[in-house]
C-alpha cells in the first residue's frame, strides 16, 4: 500500500507540472492602443508581438466612412464624379454590419499621411474607414482599319487604334483606433476598345470609368463578405450582431 500510494503521488505531482496556467488559457487581450507614431521608424519586438496576437475584428454598433485615395493613401481632392465609393456605402450601410455608413468628404482641413486620416475619422465620428482607389496601366496599337491613315480624312475618323487597358479596384478597411489595417481586397479589370487618333484620350477616360462601374457591385460583394467574417470573429465578450439595426 506504501508504494501504491508514492506512485499515485508521483502521478499526480506529474500532470499538475504539466496544467496550464491560466495565463496560458487566458484569450490575447484586445487591441485598443495605436502603436504607430509618425516619429518613429518602427514599431518595437514587444509592440509587434502584442499586435501579432491580438483578436481580430468589427467592433459593434461602429460607424464607418468610405474616402478615395491616391497614390500613398492621401485623400483624393478632385471632384468624386466616380460612383464606386457610393456603391461600397451603399452596400456597407445595408450590410447591417454598422451602426451607420458614410462617404468622406476629403475638404476637411487634416494633416498629411496616416494621422491625417485617423484625424479626418474622428471628425466623422468612425471607428473604421474604407480607403478605395483605381489604378490603371494602358496602351495602344494599331488595328486592321490603321490601313486608312494614308489619307488625312482617314487617320482623323477611322477607328485605327485599338486601346487595352488592365487595372484594379482596390479597397482597404482601416481601424482608426489602432492603426492597423484588416484587410485589403483587389478587384482585377481588363477590357479594351478602338478609337480614331484624336479621339484616344477620351475613348480611353471613358473606358476605365465602364470597368470600375462594371467592378464596383463586385468589389462591394467581396467588401461586405470579409467584414462578415470579421463580425463572426467577435470575442465572446462583445455585443452579438444580432443586436446591430442598420439605420434608416
Amino acid at each position: 500500500m506504501r508504494w501504491s500510494a508514492v506512485v499515485l503521488l508521483v502521478v499526480v505531482s506529474g500532470c499538475a507540472a504539466h496544467r496550464p496556467s491560466m495565463a496560458e488559457l487566458a484569450p490575447a487581450p484586445v487591441l485598443e492602443e495605436n502603436h504607430f507614431s509618425r516619429d518613429r521608424l518602427s514599431v518595437g519586438e514587444a509592440e509587434l508581438r502584442q499586435i501579432l496576437s491580438a483578436p481580430v475584428f468589427l467592433e459593434a454598433h461602429a460607424r464607418i466612412g468610405v474616402l478615395p485615395v491616391r497614390n500613398g493613401y492621401a485623400p483624393d481632392d478632385d471632384v468624386p464624379v466616380e460612383a464606386a465609393p457610393a456603391t461600397l456605402t451603399d452596400a456597407l450601410e445595408g450590410s447591417g454590419l454598422f451602426e451607420l455608413a458614410s462617404e468622406l468628404s476629403s475638404e476637411w482641413p487634416i494633416t498629411s499621411g496616416t494621422a491625417g486620416l485617423r484625424e479626418l475619422a474622428a471628425r466623422y465620428r468612425t471607428e473604421y474607414v474604407l480607403l478605395y482607389r483605381h489604378r490603371f496601366t494602358d496602351s495602344t496599337r494599331a488595328n486592321g482599319f490603321a490601313a486608312g491613315f494614308v489619307t488625312l480624312v482617314g487617320a482623323l475618323f477611322l477607328p485605327g487604334t485599338t486601346i487595352e487597358s488592365a487595372g484594379v479596384l482596390e479597397a482597404t478597411l482601416f481601424d482608426v483606433k489602432t492603426g492597423t489595417i484588416l484587410f485589403t481586397i483587389y478587384e482585377r479589370v481588363r477590357g479594351e476598345a478602338i478609337s480614331a487618333p484624336p479621339a484616344v484620350e477620351n475613348r480611353l477616360q471613358r473606358l476605365h470609368h465602364e470597368l470600375v462601374q462594371d467592378a464596383a457591385k463586385r468589389l462591394s460583394e467581396h467588401v461586405i463578405l470579409r467584414c462578415q467574417r470579421l463580425v463572426a470573429a467577435r470575442p465572446a465578450t462583445a455585443a452579438p450582431v444580432a443586436e446591430l439595426e442598420p439605420s434608416r
